[in-house]
């Protein structure tokens, strides 16, 4: 049994889905605490991949109620990368890359920041489609919620 003080140990699996870029996406996400799992996803109009990668990691970050430790499985060397290396340089640089241009989707990476410093994550990547069961069933759920929108339509 855990007490309030030992942080509950989590898996996420994410992704992202887009289908033209820009056009119509979705994100999926995969939630593993215990022997208790939980998905979610949800869907935008008009979007691109990176987006929905990011969104991804942001809900399912959202969905956690308290600080915990994290394995966070992605396929999006995009999200990776950004968390693990260029995110301090960003930051000191006022949220301008290295070229002095201003980072792309600042407004999520801002809201991943954001999220992420209530945890202690661990980030991995996986390679997309490539029979890790979490990151296909993230992808299968993104793409659901681009089905189940469309059908709405």
């Amino acid at each position: 049994m855990t007490s309030d003080a030992t942080p509950a140990r989590v898996t996420l699996h994410t992704d992202g889905a887009c289908r033209g870029n820009p056009g119509p996406g979705g994100w999926g996400a995969v939630l593993q605490y215990g022997g208790s799992e939980k998905e979610l996803y949800g869907f935008t109009p008009q979007t691109t991949n990176n987006r929905m990668e990011l969104t991804a990691v942001i809900e399912s970050l959202k969905a956690l109620t308290r600080s915990c430790d994290i394995d966070l499985y992605t396929d999006s060397k995009y999200v990776l990368q950004g968390m693990t290396e260029w995110l301090d340089g960003w930051k000191q640089k006022g949220w301008k890359t290295a070229a002095k241009k201003p980072v792309k989707n600042v407004d999520l990476w801002q809201q991943l920041d954001q999220q992420a410093a209530r945890h202690q994550i661990q980030w991995h990547w996986v390679r997309g489609h490539s029979g890790n069961p979490g990151n296909e069933r993230a992808d299968q759920l993104a793409n659901l919620a681009i089905d189940e929108a469309s059908q709405k339509a």
